[in-house]
């Protein structure tokens, strides 16, 4: 640990509340303990998940004691088994029923060492735009994070733009966790990161950032993309913990915390819902990201991308 990162929330007290914009999904996750083989069937155990990276943030912050607020489109099939579900984790769901579009289904396929592959179908979350925008959302906030899904459809990256603008104008921090590198390609890593210049805090993986700074190592890349963006850039590292930095060099290294993996789903999700309301209860940087590594470390041991509502959910995914 070399020294403090300059980033600090703005309006950041205990009353303040953490307001998340971004995806709810409904996940079915089958956990598959023998290669998947092709042409045939594979034994698999199989559980319904909600899911999103949104919705997961928020849950995890309200886990950790957060105030959180929800903003997401979900198609009216799923709805209310959704909005049921932010409600039990303490979260304040604003959900934009679609009466067109069905709610965002991802199948995550999570291999003996825990590690998922992804298939998705967006629905009704890539519908997200600023007709669904209330700035009254942000009475109250003292922070808001973007899920990096918005950025991969028009109306997402449309609404993220009004989102940074309002904040920005009530001194309000600002977050981004990049997502899906695969989504990232696609997209064109100079457009996203023109789409979130001026973001305070950037929370990619080790393979986001890489990508996203064109660099092998995650601190070469989390340094280059301080400066490139004026961000303080937090970068997951899995096991191995995070990494911070700032200004064009690493100020901070936290160890991650061993844990048996049974399912890596959403694991991201929870390190940035921790450090999120650890830094809204006054934490300093450092302190906020051992926060996050905990949360992640908590949540590869359940399945699903989300903690249990008043407790753990268990390896069979019951």
């Amino acid at each position: 640990m070399t020294g403090p990162s300059p980033y600090r929330p703005r309006h950041g007290t205990p009353a303040a509340a953490l307001l998340v914009i971004g995806d709810v999904v409904t996940d079915v996750v089958a956990l598959h303990r023998s290669p998947l083989a092709a042409h045939t069937d594979t034994a698999a155990r199989i559980a319904l998940r909600p899911g999103g990276a949104g919705g997961n943030v928020a849950c995890w912050a309200a886990r950790r004691g957060a105030r959180v607020r929800l903003l997401a489109r979900v198609g009216a099939d799923w709805a209310a088994w959704h909005e049921e579900a932010l409600r039990a984790a303490r979260v304040e769901p604003a959900l934009r029923v679609d009466a067109e579009a069905a709610t965002a289904v991802v199948i995550a396929l999570v291999d003996a060492a825990a590690e998922r592959t992804l298939v998705t179908d967006s629905g009704a979350a890539v519908r997200l735009g600023p007709d669904d925008w209330d700035e009254a959302l942000l009475d109250g906030t003292g922070h808001v994070h973007l899920s990096g899904y918005l950025f991969f459809s028009a109306p997402g990256r449309e609404l993220a733009a009004v989102v940074a603008k309002a904040a920005r104008a009530r001194g309000l921090a600002l977050s981004v966790d990049p997502a899906s590198a695969g989504f990232l390609r696609e997209l064109g890593t100079a457009r996203f990161l023109d789409a979130v210049s001026g973001t305070d805090l950037l929370l990619p993986n080790a393979a986001e950032a890489c990508l996203l700074a064109g660099r092998a190592e995650p601190a070469d890349a989390a340094e280059e993309l301080s400066v490139h963006c004026g961000a303080t850039v937090v970068v997951t590292l899995g096991a191995d913990g995070a990494l911070v930095a700032a200004g064009g060099r690493v100020t901070a290294r936290v160890p991650g915390l061993p844990r048996r993996a049974v399912d890596s789903t959403g694991a991201g999700d929870a390190f940035t819902g921790a450090l999120l309301a650890a830094r809204l209860t006054g934490a300093d940087l450092p302190a906020a990201v051992a926060a996050g590594c905990a949360a992640g470390a908590e949540a590869v041991t359940v399945v699903g991308g989300r903690p249990a509502a008043g407790g753990r959910w268990d390896a069979d995914g019951r």
